[in-house]
């Protein structure tokens, strides 16, 4: 499968306005991660035309690049995507741009169910806006010096910084500058830039966008801030969870949906909380499938450590209107910026999966008309949810879920269940095998 011809010629326009001599391609993984190649902008404008091969084996292997398939590996057709040629931060005349597997191959990949599900949307006359934010550590060690350590007792960066913190943006303010111009140069808006609980603790919040573009913001931002921080003998991490002395990592996502006359479709000034019946029916699919679907937002063995009671993070399926405590939490302050902040995501999420879930499951309720239960003021954080709305426990749980929804197979296919629950069961087998310091701590010597 190739681009067609409007879309390769979008493409060689978008690389010779922008002046790009040189250009990389980000193949898209499934664990978020943009597989780089470069290439000259002639040999990118060709490939637009007459398509990508990339190896298959993004697919079978594990976070750790260990292959957990035998096969021949062959290379798979893969599509450039015109919309997402944007200029490279790190270098002169050179620019960027997205790919994905494509054809039957390509129903496995996060990215092209995401974009089912915005289609799904647009099918019904709907756009979709929506926004990622992501806390992040910063770490004042390499890759090396974190090696050498065996990632114990890692030093900290910025160790005095304080929750919205004046001094930690005194003192390096040129260095979070840096980042946004990194950011900018990608079409990469930040909202804001702002310290967080911890040391070395920040949050950026994402400017909103449409469709698709959401969603490789966020896969770049992270991408991108691994290696701008990197180039600047830091390492950032975007771990659910680094250690119970420390809180959680969020990558809340934010989204609101409009319809063609460019109207809030979740606001309605004379309902109740001030929200429209399409939006109730949109919470109440995502409160009905979140528990079953929970995986394709919390995808690692480490996000299990955040959902847990007295994290600051949901534990159950449940709603509020300007709820902190909730899964979903409404915002409603006006009717044009009436939305959704979906709270369960963690920081290490795959923005393509987090987006897809949310759209597939709101939609599913929408369709069916399905009616969530009345919103609560409640401390979620403190009360015992019910069987039907408690999440799953860990990985394992989760992708079992999963892999037994029909309609989590009929909303995203049976492709990309079955590739996504194959890697789940792999990363949790690896988990099973080790033997943590707090056992080694807790038990030797003793049992």
């Amino acid at each position: 499968m190739t681009n067609d011809n409007c879309s390769a010629s979008d493409f060689e326009k978008a690389v010779r306005e922008m002046g790009a001599k040189a250009l990389h391609i980000g193949m898209v993984d499934p664990q978020g991660e943009f597989r780089d190649k470069l290439v000259s902008a002639d040999k990118a404008i060709k490939l637009a035309k007459d398509g990508y091969p990339f190896c298959e084996v993004l697919y079978f292997w594990d976070i750790a690049e260990n292959t957990y398939r035998d096969g021949a590996f062959v290379d798979r057709p893969a599509t450039l995507f015109a919309d997402t040629v944007r200029r490279y931060p790190f270098a002169e005349d050179t620019a960027l741009c997205l790919a994905d597997f494509a054809g039957d191959f390509g129903r496995r990949s996060p990215r092209n169910v995401c974009l089912e599900q915005i289609a799904r949307a647009a099918d019904r006359g709907w756009d979709v806006l929506s926004a990622f934010e992501f806390e992040f550590f910063v770490f004042d060690e390499t890759a090396e010096t974190m090696k050498a350590k065996n990632y114990r007792d890692l030093t900290h960066f910025a160790q005095g910084n304080r929750t919205y913190s004046l001094q930690t943006s005194a003192l390096y303010g040129d260095l979070l500058e840096g980042l946004e111009e990194t950011m900018t140069a990608m079409d990469v808006k930040l909202d804001a830039i702002h310290t967080e609980l911890g040391p070395g603790c920040f949050e950026a919040p994402l400017t909103y966008a449409k469709g698709i573009k959401a969603a490789d913001d966020a896969f770049l931002f992270k991408n991108f801030a691994r290696s701008y921080f990197a180039r600047n003998d830091l390492t950032v991490s975007f771990m659910s969870k680094l250690s119970p002395a420390l809180s959680g990592q969020s990558g809340h996502l934010h989204l609101s949906l409009r319809d063609r006359d460019g109207k809030p479709v979740f606001a309605d000034p004379d309902s109740p909380d001030g929200l429209s019946r399409t939006a109730r029916h949109f919470i109440g699919g995502v409160l009905k499938l979140m528990p079953e679907l929970l995986a394709m937002c919390s995808s690692t063995v480490n996000a299990y450590k955040r959902l847990v009671p007295g994290a600051w993070a949901p534990i159950s399926a449940n709603w509020g209107v300007q709820n902190r405590t909730a899964a979903v939490r409404v915002i409603n302050d006006s009717k044009e910026a009436t939305r959704l902040e979906f709270r369960v995501p963690s920081a290490d999420t795959n923005p393509y999966l987090a987006l897809a879930m949310l759209i597939g499951a709101g939609l599913y309720g929408v369709e069916n008309e399905i009616e969530p239960a009345p919103s609560s003021a409640e401390n979620f954080y403190a009360a015992t949810p019910s069987a039907d709305a408690a999440f799953p426990r860990d990985l394992w749980d989760a992708a079992q879920r999963l892999k037994q929804s029909p309609l989590a197979r009929t909303i995203f296919g049976d492709d990309f269940v079955e590739s996504f629950v194959e890697s789940r069961e792999v990363e949790f087998s690896h988990y099973q095998k080790q033997v943590s310091e707090w056992e080694i701590r807790r038990y030797l010597g003793v049992v």
